[in-house]
């Protein structure tokens, strides 16, 4: 018999913040909030590119926002925010 457990898949962002900064996990700065060129797309801020955007009617705008996971900008949606910290 096999047991699969995903002993993070409850925790909220909030939480995985809070570990990070208990456990003084160095961050690289690209998942703190930056100036960034986007655009809105479906409620979501995206980063303008090559690969598709903006469209006709989406204008780019800069933004302090962040992005709550790291991927492919493409269709990694960024969020407002202005923690530029950890702590904040």
């Amino acid at each position: 018999e096999h047991v699969r457990v995903f002993p993070l898949s409850n925790w909220t962002e909030l939480d995985v913040w809070q570990y990070i900064a208990r456990e003084k996990i160095e961050l690289p700065q690209i998942y703190f909030a930056h100036q960034r060129e986007v655009f809105r797309r479906g409620g979501m801020w995206l980063t303008a590119g090559d690969w598709g955007g903006p469209k006709d009617g989406e204008s780019v705008e800069k933004r302090l926002v962040r992005y709550r996971t790291v991927g492919d900008m493409s269709c990694t949606g960024a969020v407002d925010s202005d923690a530029t910290t950890l702590d904040a």
